[in-house]
């Protein structure tokens, strides 16, 4: 770390500690200071945002922020906000300047895989497939970060398989980069005491716990007890102020619960502070294309979940419908990839085609190859960004760019030809067509060109 890093961090450690000790003092003068420092502009918009819809004392987000403040640890509060500026304002300088240099995307986040192992066997989930097959060692998991780093990339996520079955790496892998945020996409069910009190002891790692509403459908899903397991590890958490979301996969058969005001309420009532809501996509071969959902049902979150954001403390993504918000596709490293556990570099976590593997070649290598170069050059995938995938919302898209790149399936068990895989969403993504050009008239046109939030 040279001498202008340090008395940066500095600086932001300064900044976050003077704003911890009285919010609703500070944080006015903070953003006015950050107004007169942005002589560029360049972080206008965020800035803008913070303006309208944190300090304003009737808006949602205040009270968001406000919670922020009752409810996580001060040190965990404080490791966090520190290290998210550093991985979302800092770095962008960086990563801009790398993706100049080098030509190609570099992503803000990395997703890994450090095992396909699980404890839970979940219907349609295609790492269930897989079994204890595979595993990125240590090594393996720290250098893909080391390299990273290097790039400008700070913010990294674990999914699998089950990630905290590999609890004591994880949590190695914390301590050394302390300038990181980690994010695992779990279960939850092996969360205990002792590992949230390691969480606590590191505090830069955050679980996004996997639910599919309440206890029917989640044990219909996971297993039996899976609820009550995952309703322990939220009471643990809320207990030592930690802070962790959920991960919300809906589907045909419980899209309206996901949706429902009950169900949001539910997860703040359990201590969430976020929520990521992603759509069932039939991926490997035990996928099951009847729990692919309706365009109604789709249209139906979207809704739904822009609604509480004007009424509930809970911060909320929404793949794929807020394309518009990210411009189209996030993957291909436009702004995160894919690393299974084979080591295979993917353009996706849901996309299981490539030309690379992490053990013979360098992140940066990866980045450039073909698949990876076929996404940046076609991203967005389309005019409308209510229908920002390439397989889900653009059909055959997906196909035409694997066949060009020549990618190769990466499923080591049953590899799924491109061409079959799109198959499988064609009917969905002509659906969808209709009622995305619908939203997309009604909300963004030249008489009203936002959209709402």
């Amino acid at each position: 770390m040279n001498a202008t890093t340090s008395v940066r961090n500095f600086g932001i450690k300064q900044v976050i500690r003077y704003l911890d000790s009285n919010p609703q003092r500070s944080m006015p003068k903070i953003v006015h200071w950050a107004e007169k420092l942005d002589k560029g502009k360049k972080f206008n918009r965020e800035i803008t945002d913070i303006k309208h819809l944190i300090l304003d004392e009737n808006s949602n987000w205040h009270r968001f922020a406000d919670s922020l403040f009752t409810d996580i640890d001060k040190g965990v509060r404080q490791t966090l906000a520190e290290n998210f500026f550093v991985s979302t304002i800092l770095s962008r300088k960086q990563l801009e300047a790398n993706k100049r240099k080098y030509d190609c995307n570099i992503p803000w986040a990395i997703l890994m895989d450090p095992t396909t192992a699980c404890n839970l066997k979940c219907i349609g989930c295609w790492a269930a497939e897989y079994g204890h097959r595979m595993s990125m060692d240590y090594d393996t998991l720290d250098h893909i970060i080391l390299q990273a780093k290097q790039l400008g990339t700070h913010f990294f996520l674990y999914t699998g398989g089950e990630p905290l079955m590999r609890k004591k790496d994880i949590i190695r892998l914390c301590e050394k980069h302390n300038d990181c945020m980690f994010l695992s996409f779990t279960n939850g069910t092996l969360i205990n005491e002792s590992f949230a009190d390691e969480m606590l002891r590191v505090k830069n790692f955050v679980p996004a716990i996997s639910l599919e509403g309440f206890q029917q459908a989640t044990d219909s899903r996971r297993g039996r007890g899976t609820f009550k397991a995952v309703q322990r590890a939220m009471k643990i958490l809320k207990e030592r102020k930690l802070l962790f979301g959920n991960s919300c996969c809906y589907t045909r058969a419980n899209a309206e619960v996901i949706g429902s005001e009950e169900y949001f309420d539910f997860m703040i009532e359990s201590g969430a502070k976020f929520a990521w809501f992603f759509l069932y996509m039939p991926i490997g071969v035990d996928a099951v294309p009847d729990l692919m959902v309706t365009a109604g049902q789709r249209k139906f979150m979207y809704r739904q979940i822009r609604k509480f954001r004007n009424s509930k403390p809970l911060f909320t993504l929404d793949f794929w419908n807020d394309g518009k918000c990210a411009g189209g596709c996030i993957a291909g490293g436009r702004s995160y990839l894919h690393i299974n556990a084979n080591g295979d570099v993917e353009p996706c976590a849901f996309i299981h085609y490539s030309n690379t593997n992490i053990h013979e070649k360098t992140l940066l290598d990866a980045l450039r190859d073909p698949i990876m170069t076929e996404y940046r050059k076609n991203q967005p995938f389309n005019k409308n960004l209510f229908r920002p995938c390439p397989l889900l919302d653009n059909k055959g898209k997906l196909a035409e760019m694997v066949d060009r790149a020549r990618a190769k399936s990466t499923d080591l068990l049953c590899p799924e030809d491109v061409h079959a895989v799109c198959a499988k969403c064609a009917d969905a993504a002509d659906q969808w067509e209709k009622t995305a050009d619908e939203l997309w008239d009604t909300y963004y046109n030249p008489q009203n060109s936002s959209l709402p939030s």
